[in-house]
C-alpha cells in the first residue's frame, strides 16, 4: 500500500503534509483517520491507517499483562498511540510529545513500509540508512531471504 521515501517539511505548528499520491488511498481506506505511535527500536514514529492500528492494538492487548516485556510494549505502543486526522489540506498535526520523542524538527522523511509509514528526522534517517547499507551482506540476511531474488 505505502512505499517510497518522501522528504517533507514540518511547519511551525508541527503539521506535515501527506504527499498527494497517498491522500486518495488514505481517504478511501480509513476516512482520513490515522494513528501515530512511537517505535520501540528506533527514534522514529509509526503511522497507521486506523483499521490497521486497531488490528495491531487488539493483538498487543491480548499479550499477557503479567509478562514484564509484554506489559512494557503495551505501555509504550498503546500509551503513546495518538489519533490523527488529515485536514482538508492533507496535513496531519503531530503532537509535540511524539515530535520530541523522534527528534522531529523541520526536515522529516515519510518512509512507506507497506501497511504503515515511518516518520523520521531526515538526518537521522540518512545516518540509519547508511548504517544499514554498510551492514548488508549475505551473512546478515535471515535465512528466509537468502532465496529471494530482487
Amino acid at each position: 500500500m505505502f512505499r517510497g521515501v518522501n522528504p517533507i517539511n514540518l511547519d511551525v505548528k508541527g503539521r506535515m503534509a501527506i504527499p498527494a499520491r497517498y491522500r486518495e488511498m488514505i481517504a478511501s481506506h480509513c476516512s482520513n483517520q490515522m494513528v501515530a505511535t512511537i517505535d520501540t527500536e528506533s527514534r522514529c514514529l509509526l503511522l497507521y491507517p486506523l483499521p490497521e492500528w486497531e488490528d495491531i492494538q487488539a493483538r498487543i492487548e491480548a499479550l499477557p499483562s503479567f509478562n514484564k516485556v509484554a506489559r512494557r510494549i503495551q505501555r509504550l505502543l498503546i500509551g503513546h498511540a495518538t489519533d490523527l486526522e488529515l485536514d482538508g489540506n492533507g496535513r496531519l498535526l503531530l503532537p509535540a510529545s511524539l515530535r520530541e520523542y523522534a527528534g522531529l524538527d523541520k526536515k522529516i522523511v515519510l518512509l512507506g513500509q507497506g501497511r504503515k509509514f515511518e516518520i523520521w528526522d531526515e538526518a537521522q534517517w540518512s545516518a540509519t540508512r547508511d548504517e544499514y547499507l554498510d551492514e548488508v551482506g549475505e551473512d546478515t540476511l535471515p535465512p528466509e531471504m537468502l532465496d529471494l531474488s530482487l
